[in-house]
């Protein structure tokens, strides 16, 4: 067979490599090559060419190869084409191998490798077959079969009410010349009737490749215009001072659960991580009349609780003393009936003494009597002879006693 002479080739100078009927010999061919004086190199000698490194160590020229492969494709198709076949490639057998090296090369054009961060979606004639998952996978290829490779850890960003001009990495808390207000989104009615502008923006990630993919036209724009959408019915039910000050989180979380219900209920496949409030302000055209007013309200405040404050201190002091009045007068009174009726009580008991004794009764009580008024009374001893003035001398009430002077 002339694709695996056994024998030597090209053992004449000049020969290079031509075979009976003017096709090349196997290349690979058991027999050894290139033995005569056609062979420049004198080394083993491929497909391409001599084998073996180039003098100088130099990569082999790439037209060059490109050439040399052009002249051995050429060499293996028989002469005149398929048309004039004969000898090994008579009865098509030529079409035969060049189809099943197209189909081999057509097959294994169907390997695919899904990163750590993706996910296969495989699709069949254009309708969804299957999910694969990281790794080396494996589909058939086109037209059969196409593969879809979306990011499905990486978190994507919508910003509602403002629109990065420049670059759209910014604080996230805050403001940079590259952020234009958008006002047909950010320009929201508060349950008070009051006007806020309002910006925030939606961090979301694909959670089923699927549904992400076929279920929704513009998964973006739908999370941007169902954010807009709840964030615009939370507003309308908050008033403007809470959304201005401590109500930011109860917004966030609320807004956040709308958007995710909303997306669920689509189909989407998205969910939603995070939701940011970037800014909550007055329009504006007033936002300097509305810190005006701000001040007034805060100073009206701060009156209003030293008000408080005032008369948190002076109506129960005053109740106290009202109480303490009220308390006195109830204990004078109750000591005077005590009183009363003891003393009623002592004649009773007295009337009834003098009725059993009238002159030891009536003693005693002369005897009490003096002794209560004397007791009480400073006494001035005078003699009867003494004649003149008689010096006096108030011991009582320099001791503060009631005493005797003689």
């Amino acid at each position: 067979m002339p694709w695996n002479n056994s024998g030597p080739t090209n053992s004449g100078p000049g020969n290079d490599g031509a075979g009976p009927n003017g096709r090349p010999e196997n290349p690979w061919g058991s027999g050894p090559r290139n033995s005569g004086g056609g062979n420049n190199g004198g080394g083993p000698r491929g497909p391409w060419g001599p084998q073996g490194p180039r003098p100088g160590g130099q990569p082999p020229d790439l037209d060059e190869l490109i050439a040399k492969a052009q002249a051995f494709l050429r060499g293996a198709l028989p002469p005149g084409g398929f048309g004039g076949m004969g000898g090994a490639w008579g009865g098509g057998r030529g079409l035969i191998v060049i189809a099943l090296v197209l189909g081999a090369v057509w097959l294994g054009s169907g390997f695919y490798r899904v990163q750590p961060d993706q996910q296969g979606v495989v699709l069949r004639f254009g309708a969804y077959n299957r999910t694969t998952f990281p790794g080396l996978n494996y589909a058939m290829p086109w037209p059969v079969e196409s593969v879809l490779r979306p990011a499905v850890t990486r978190i994507n960003r919508v910003d509602v009410g403002y629109q990065a001009t420049g670059s759209d990495l910014r604080p996230i808390r805050g403001r940079d010349i590259g952020v234009r207000d958008v006002g047909e989104e950010s320009l929201m009615l508060t349950g008070d009737e009051n006007i806020i502008d309002i910006e925030c923006a939606v961090f979301w990630r694909i959670r089923d490749a699927e549904a992400f993919l076929f279920n929704t036209r513009n998964p973006a724009y739908t999370v941007k215009s169902a954010a807009e959408s709840v964030m615009r019915e939370v507003i309308g039910r908050t008033p403007i001072q809470p959304a201005l000050t401590d109500a930011r989180a109860a917004i966030e979380l609320a807004v956040r659960k709308g958007v995710q219900a909303i997306m669920d209920q689509y189909g989407s496949g998205v969910e939603i991580t995070q939701l940011q409030l970037q800014k909550v302000d007055p329009p504006a055209a007033v936002i300097d009349s509305f810190r005006d007013v701000q001040r007034a309200n805060t100073d009206a405040d701060r009156a209003r609780n030293e008000a408080e404050s005032y008369h948190n201190d002076i109506v129960p002091r005053a109740r106290g003393d009202a109480a303490r009045l009220v308390a006195e007068a109830e204990g004078a009174k109750e000591a005077g009936i005590v009183e009363a009726k003891g003393q009623a009580q002592r004649f009773e008991s007295v009337l009834k003494a003098y009725a059993a004794a009238k002159d030891v009764t009536m003693q005693r009580l002369y005897i009490e009597t003096m002794q209560e008024i004397m007791s009480n009374t400073p006494s001035i001893v005078v003699d009867d002879k003494l004649r003149g003035v008689v010096p006096y001398l108030p011991l009582g009430e320099a001791t503060g006693k009631p005493g005797v002077s003689k």
